[in-house]
This record gives C-alpha cells, sequence and structure tokens, in this order.
C-alpha cells in the first residue's frame, strides 16, 4: 500500500478517539508476544485512553499529528511530540518524539518517513536543536528505521509497560 491514500494532518479537540485507537492497536500489533500480555493490556489501558489524548491535545507544549486513510476515516498512525523528559542531557530547545505509531500493514509505505518529516519540519519551525526518543531495546525493526533517520544511541532507560519494566535505547539527532 503506497501513502498516496493516506492524509496526515495536525491533531484537534475531536481526535481523541482515533489517537487511543490508534495507539492501542499499534502498540499491540508491536509488542503482542514480545512483551508480557497483562502488562500490554494494562498499557494501553493507562496510556492509551481518549482521556490521556484529551490533556495531551489540551496541552500547548505538545503538538500530534493523525494520519488517516482519507481525512475523517480510519486512523493509520499518529506523530506525538512533547518537551524532552528523557534520562540524557537535554535542553530547552530539544524535543521528544513521544510515539510514532504507524499500523503494520503500512510499514514500509513510506509514511514512517513521512511523520519523521514532519516532526523535524515541526522542530525546525519552533527552532528546537535535537530531536530526541526511546525505543525498545528489542525493536530491531524501529531500531534499524531510527538509525537510517539519522538518529543514534544517546543513553538507556527503563520503561514502564503495565507494571514490566523494559530497557530502551534514548536516541536522538539534530534538526
Amino acid at each position: 500500500m503506497d501513502t498516496q491514500s493516506v492524509t496526515i494532518r495536525r491533531a484537534g479537540p475531536g481526535d481523541e478517539a482515533a489517537l487511543a485507537l490508534v495507539g492501542a492497536a499499534s502498540f499491540l500489533e508491536s509488542y503482542a508476544g514480545i512483551v508480557d500480555g497483562q502488562g500490554i493490556i494494562r498499557h494501553c489501558q493507562e496510556r492509551h485512553t481518549p482521556q490521556v489524548y484529551a490533556r495531551a491535545l489540551a496541552d500547548t507544549s505538545q503538538a500530534l499529528w493523525l494520519a488517516e486513510m482519507a481525512p475523517g476515516s480510519a486512523p493509520v498512525g499518529y506523530l506525538h511530540l512533547a518537551p524532552a523528559d528523557l534520562p540524557v542531557p537535554t535542553g530547552p530547545k530539544d524535543i521528544e518524539i513521544k510515539r510514532i505509531y504507524v499500523l503494520s500493514r503500512l510499514h514500509g509505505s513510506g509514511l514512517g518517513r513521512e511523520l519523521i518529516g514532519t516532526a523535524l519540519d515541526h522542530a525546525r519551525e519552533t527552532g528546537r536543536s535535537n530531536v530526541v526518543l526511546g525505543v525498545y531495546k528489542g525493536n530491531e525493526r524501529a531500531l534499524a528505521f531510527y538509525g537510517r533517520a539519522g538518529f543514534e544511541a544517546l543513553g538507556e532507560r527503563q520503561f514502564d509497560v503495565g507494571g514490566n519494566v523494559y530497557c530502551d535505547w534514548v536516541m536522538g539527532r539534530a534538526v
């Protein structure tokens, strides 16, 4: 599937349910069979709810974009940017990719690259210096994707998934 039928737009009020749906679906697709199943369920119940996304959308320091098959139709991915909050040295001009999720059927379609491009464009437009993110050390596909996009390992962090702790790489790149 190519990305010509996918649109990316800035998310806003009213997009909470779509963001929650694609967030939970993407997390499940990515980590089922890799991390604890009950942990996945709990993680999604805590972090991929319309209420969580409503708070993010209301916070002017955060920015979200929604990828849809056509405007207003099925969500297939999203990008969430926020102030950098990772256990590596960061500055006020750094921004964090909290999440960049794409449904697996669109992996390899270029949509992920478009979302990274959106993140970098936003970072430049808002005067940022670096983009940072955390990614599970066992997610080889994501690690390769970010490596191709110019991200390098900066350190590690512990990440809680429903009460189970996993090790992530913290990665970054200059804008």
